[in-house]
């Protein structure tokens, strides 16, 4: 039997059981030293065999972890629902998302079930925080930290962004509680009561939320579920009404995980410069990226108006309320709101965080993290394939995140006390709006395992949802 049959049987072995499921999209196949051992080959034959499925593309290769079976793509159809243009209006908020967070569910069909046990990551973590409050000296405690944030973190965040493709300096950044109140500080600081501001359409309910405690009016701009806000849309709005400020996330946005191409963000900007408009760029889950991280909006500024606004809360841990904005020309502005509104940080909190960030641990987390979200993402899309009716579903390269669009008979906002009623928590599709559309759709997050209840929660969602 020569090599070449040796390895070709290989590969017709592996690629059958691929086609009848007995490995999954996103599951790992064996590694190289048990299939030598199963098969009685040597390691060159084995790899010979794994190469060619990966040039094929049904395997990808992963540093340190293995070969694992790739999602086709071409068998996942794209959410086609889009916004209407529509006049300013003031927003309203909704009395669901409430109980969402309540639930805490903003992530998890299954909240109750919690995570299991603690990231390797988020251990390294704890442990950082705890030895900077060990250093703290007594009298420390007794005085606020600056209103930008501590140094030792912003030097940190500085290196992070720069590798990035933003060589930011360390002045123009200010340490924020979350990416939440970012955003609130970048639109006080550039709106007025009554101001319209622009968002994407699904968008961060989020943003809509701090819209209507500033008193401030929305209109909502359609966008793309794979390539984010459609700016020629954007364009029209400009043309039709005196925007102040736009609230965009080019890298991966909320619902569905859309990522802005470079020509957008290019005449993005140069709309912004024509009309005046602030730009305020949630750069919050750029960092999930399943593959290379995409470079910031705010690298592009050579006119100095878009803030960014991000945290650690998508990336690392949504309990740690940190995060950072940059503030182009309102970042004055932006440091005395911050005074106002928070008065000061957590140094210890930062400086644990700092050295978290300065000695490699969370560079090592987003790479185990990433392979996690990517397997996760990849086994909720081969359970979403087998939901009855017209399914469109996101497919995102980044984020927490997948869009699903349903049947247009389906009202995903009706049903959510139905559904809570069997114990599971959906996040529908009106959410992500403020005009009452996208109710045949719901936001399904991969961040947490898919153990045995998650998947029997999600098998059973759309017999609930009729």
């Amino acid at each position: 039997m020569t090599s070449e049959y040796l390895y070709q049987r290989l590969e017709s072995w592996l690629r059958k059981g691929i086609e009848e499921q007995r490995w999954h999209p996103g599951e790992r196949l064996p590694s190289i030293r048990d299939l030598c051992r199963q098969h009685q080959l040597s390691k060159a034959t084995v790899q010979h065999a794994l190469q060619r499925l990966e040039v094929q593309g049904i395997l990808e290769a992963r540093p340190k972890a293995g070969y694992f079976v790739v999602l086709q793509t071409e068998a996942v159809k794209e959410p086609v629902s889009r916004s209407r243009i529509e006049a300013p209006r003031p927003v309203t908020g909704s009395d669901l998302l409430l109980d969402i967070m309540r639930r805490s569910a903003a992530f998890d069909l299954l909240p109750d079930l919690h995570a299991g046990d603690l990231p390797a990551g988020i251990v390294t973590l704890n442990r950082a925080i705890a030895r900077a409050l060990r250093r703290q000296r007594g009298e420390l405690s007794q005085y606020y930290d600056e209103p930008e944030g501590d140094l030792s973190l912003r030097q940190q965040l500085a290196w992070h962004l720069s590798r990035r493709g933003w060589p930011v300096d360390i002045d123009e950044l200010c340490v924020t509680s979350g990416c939440q109140h970012a955003l609130f500080l970048a639109l006080m600081a550039t709106c007025e009561s009554g101001d319209v501001v622009a968002v994407e359409s699904p968008g961060f309910y989020g943003v809509l939320q701090l819209l209507e405690q500033l008193n401030l009016q929305v209109v909502e701009v359609p966008t793309s579920i794979s390539t984010g806000m459609d700016v020629e849309a954007l364009e029209e709005v400009l043309k039709r009404w005196k925007v102040k400020a736009c609230v965009v996330s080019p890298a991966f946005s909320t619902p569905g995980g859309a990522l802005m191409p470079d020509s957008a963000k290019q005449r993005l900007l140069a709309l912004a410069e024509r009309y005046d408009l602030a730009l305020i760029e949630d750069d919050i889950y750029a960092d999930t990226a399943l593959g290379q991280v995409p470079d910031p909006l705010k690298k592009l500024d050579t006119d100095n108006r878009v803030i960014l606004c991000s945290s650690f809360s998508k990336s690392l841990s949504r309990d740690l309320r940190l995060g950072w904005i940059s503030g182009a020309r309102w970042h004055a502005r932006i440091i005395h709101l911050k005074l106002v509104t928070q008065l000061a940080s957590s140094r210890y909190l930062q400086q644990g965080v700092a050295e978290f960030m300065r000695d490699g641990s969370f560079a090592t987390h987003l790479r185990r993290q990433r392979t996690e979200l990517r397997e996760r993402r990849d086994q909720l899309m081969v359970n979403l394939r087998d939901w009855p009716g017209d399914v469109r579903v996101s497919l995102p390269q980044g984020g927490l995140c997948v869009w699903v669009e349903l049947d247009d008979q389906v009202d995903t906002l009706s049903a959510y006390s139905q559904v809570l009623q069997q114990g599971v928590v959906i996040t529908p599709g009106p959410l992500f709006s403020v005009s009452g559309q996208f109710k045949n759709c719901l936001r399904i997050s991969f961040s947490h395992p898919w153990d045995e209840r998650r998947v029997t929660a999600l098998k059973r969602l759309p017999g609930l949802l009729v």
